[in-house]
């Protein structure tokens, strides 16, 4: 019996080691992209506008890739839940790689005139359906792994894969810029894309090495495969669905403000060195190593619904705040503001893949809880940047950015309180579960 135990826990170390690096090849990819897309895309892909609109059209290809990702949720969600998570996982890690490598190649609009940006918006769009399809299958392929006691926790390990991504970004931004100098905005900033290939060869070794998920395989070998999982959520749990993605909105839409368009606003409008924000976005981003396991461990202990519904109204106090210190261009309170930012993130990210992965059997999980997740990027993540840009240009101050936090903070406290209450979904066969065959 022991030595199914331990198999079973080597496989449940190799599922949770291929999620994560696999979510931080992808993020580091996407991340990637936001911080580019906000310091050198307006002038290489956008030179014949103003600074502002310059501005506002690099982050509407930025957002045309978060409004790919539910189309990615709902591709891979259906072959997830058909064929099973492994072979999704491994397609999606290929296709944005790929993206993300082209991107690094493609040359700017002094070169190819109007079809670099188009090119762009085409590679972006690779970009947001890998993204879309790869959550659903990491988070799943380590939760179904896991007991039930502890899938919080479980469901919180591949969510590294964006503190990981983020800090691999940020420092590879950080280290072409102090490499390449003045000519960052030529050729140094495709290093970090062209890197991405690396990355790709890793993320494929570890992942062929992994073995299906149990709850998956039980679910095929009871034949109880969902023949249109994407539809079958669709009309089963439209609330689910929409709850998901509304509950999100407190999460996501802060988040790419406190990683992305604060590269914008520190050094355009309070002129900050761009050295200093990547610094700081780095060691919020370490200290994400922590805090996004630790809420997905207390959700374990406490409940996801308390410690995600705390992490909202952390969310909507920080507003003003955060700007205030920003305003302050002291380089310990911008490193604070930013810091604490995503720590406040973290609170609703540790909890978050439970919390809507158990809103949905395993049959069609990979479909509905993609959906849900995925349709946040249209109504959060994606629009955010380009929001805050307006805001700032409207009106020159940061006080709109601030309110609108808020507003998105209120929404996904009454998007949580309606959210459907499901109890766990019920634990793997003995079969499928060493561990608990033992106990």
């Amino acid at each position: 019996m022991s030595n199914g135990t331990d198999s079973h826990r080597t496989h449940r170390r190799r599922a949770v080691i291929a999620s994560t690096v696999g979510t931080t090849i992808e993020w580091y990819d996407f991340f990637l992209y936001g911080t580019v897309a906000a310091l050198v895309f307006p002038k290489i892909f956008f030179p014949g506008s103003s600074p502002s609109a310059g501005v506002l059209e690099s982050f509407s290809t930025l957002f045309v890739g978060f409004a790919a990702r539910p189309v990615g949720a709902a591709i891979f969600g259906h072959y997830g839940d058909r064929i099973g998570r492994k072979a999704t996982l491994v397609t999606t890690l290929l296709l944005m790689g790929i993206a993300t490598v082209l991107i690094g190649m493609l040359p700017g609009y002094a070169t190819l005139g109007f079809a670099a940006p188009v090119l762009l918006v085409v590679l972006r769009i690779g970009q947001g359906i890998g993204v879309g399809g790869e959550w659903g299958g990491s988070v799943l392929m380590a939760m179904e792994w896991g007991s039930e006691s502890r899938r919080g926790l479980m469901a919180s390990l591949p969510h590294l894969g964006v503190p990981l991504g983020l800090l691999l970004s940020t420092a590879a931004v950080g280290v072409a810029s102090a490499a390449s100098g003045d000519a960052f905005e030529t050729w140094g900033w495709r290093v970090p894309f062209l890197l991405s290939v690396v990355l790709i060869a890793i993320g494929l070794w570890v992942r062929m090495r992994v073995l299906e998920s149990p709850d998956f395989a039980a679910v095929k070998r009871q034949q109880a495969v969902e023949r249109q999982p994407v539809w079958a959520a669709i009309r089963k749990h439209p609330r689910e669905i929409l709850t998901s993605a509304f509950v999100r909105l407190a999460e996501q839409a802060p988040f790419y403000l406190f990683i992305t368009f604060v590269l914008t606003y520190g050094t355009k409008h309070l002129e900050m060195p761009r050295g200093e924000l990547l610094n700081a976005t780095l060691v919020a981003a370490a200290v994400g190593l922590i805090s996004v396991p630790l809420f997905g461990h207390l959700s374990d202990r406490f409940g996801r619904r308390l410690i995600y519904g705390i992490g909202i109204v952390c969310t909507g106090l920080y507003a003003f705040p955060y700007f205030a210190l920003l305003d302050t261009r002291s380089s310990g309170l911008v490193l604070l503001a930013i810091v604490v930012s995503l720590i406040v993130h973290d609170v609703m990210y540790g909890p978050q893949a439970a919390l809507i992965a158990e809103s949905f059997g395993t049959n069609i999980r990979y479909s509905g809880a993609g959906l849900g997740y995925q349709l946040a990027s249209v109504i959060a993540g994606g629009p955010a940047p380009l929001i805050a840009a307006a805001l700032l240009q409207s009106t020159g101050s940061s006080a709109g950015i601030s309110w609108y936090i808020v507003f998105c903070s209120v929404i996904s406290l009454i998007a949580l309180l309606l959210m459907p209450r499901r109890s766990a979904p019920p634990a793997m066969s003995a079969q499928a579960d060493p561990e608990r065959m033992e106990a």
